[in-house]
């Protein structure tokens, strides 16, 4: 069920990018406007994003093998980074066709050009909130950064709105200097898609690096662990994100004369809490160290 919800919305995610594309590069040619064609090839830019988190996330969906014991999880991150990357990349192009623009005679508007900025906008900005719902709900790296990367384009439709809008109007009012509002909202919507972009790569870069979950959560697990009663000292409580799964490394004192049965037992209880109370914990592993009574003062 999880694996189809976060599929439907990847492929819901590469049409409506295909589309969009073709809508605004053709509209934007034949009524020459400038910032919905860079808009359009930013988009041309996302359909390359979206099948990449979709290969990604094929991966990162397939069991733990010889190879990988630990499953494939990080596929999905390296698919996360990569879209920040390509994120990256068309925030500069367009900030560079943006500056570009105030230096040639700026371009007459048209009322086709801002309705397509507008669609593109409201349509955007709905796949923005189904996908960024799933992905949350689903901890899926490869879908929250495809809603990341609708976002990027809905600040991307609003720049061309406001821009296209403020040519309309000066075309309108006969002020000239309106006409670059389109290059000016270019460059300052490309500085808010790099932020998102620099934000989103280094999340993932992070994890890539296995960098430790939260405090907060490290302390929800050894909460946890302090509630089995023969677990005497922790003397080491890790965890790191392996993609849209946590692993979790323990090493426990316990009492030393306790039988290898009941030492697995323990393990086993202390697995049992961890993964029950988080969901998105896959695998604790848990290591024992013998615990004596004199040693509690020391």
């Amino acid at each position: 069920m999880k694996k189809t919800a976060s599929m439907l919305a990847i492929w819901v995610s590469l049409a409506s990018n295909i589309v969009l594309t073709a809508i605004k590069i053709i509209v934007g040619l034949l009524f020459n406007s400038q910032v919905l064609i860079a808009d359009g090839i930013h988009n041309a830019g996302d359909v390359i994003a979206t099948a990449t988190a979709y290969s990604s996330m094929r991966v990162s969906s397939k069991p733990a093998d010889v190879e990988h014991p630990y499953g494939h999880g990080k596929a999905e991150v390296l698919g996360a980074f990569i879209v920040a990357i390509i994120l990256g990349g068309a925030a500069i192009y367009m900030g560079y066709h943006s500056i570009h623009a105030l230096f040639e005679p700026a371009g007459e508007a048209h009322i086709i050009a801002f309705c397509a900025a507008i669609v593109s906008l409201v349509w955007k900005q709905i796949l923005y909130v189904y996908t960024m719902r799933i992905g949350q709900k689903l901890n899926s790296k490869g879908l929250i950064a495809t809603a990341y990367d609708h976002l990027a384009d809905v600040y991307a439709s609003i720049a061309a709105s406001v821009g296209i809008g403020l040519a309309l109007l000066g075309d309108h009012y006969n002020i000239s200097y309106l006409a670059y509002g389109d290059p000016v909202a270019g460059i300052i919507v490309s500085f808010l898609v790099l932020k998102l972009a620099y934000e989103m790569g280094s999340e993932s870069f992070d994890i890539l690096m296995e960098r430790s979950v939260n405090s907060t959560y490290i302390e929800q697990y050894a909460q946890l662990i302090r509630t089995v009663p023969e677990v005497k000292r922790i003397d080491r409580l890790r965890a790191r994100e392996h993609g849209h799964y946590i692993l979790v490394d323990a090493r426990l004192g316990v009492p030393g004369q306790l039988t290898i049965q009941e030492g697995h037992d323990i393990s086993r209880s202390i697995k049992q809490k961890i993964k029950e109370a988080h969901n998105d914990v896959d695998e604790v592993l848990v290591h024992l160290n013998p615990w004596y009574e004199e040693q509690a003062d020391t």
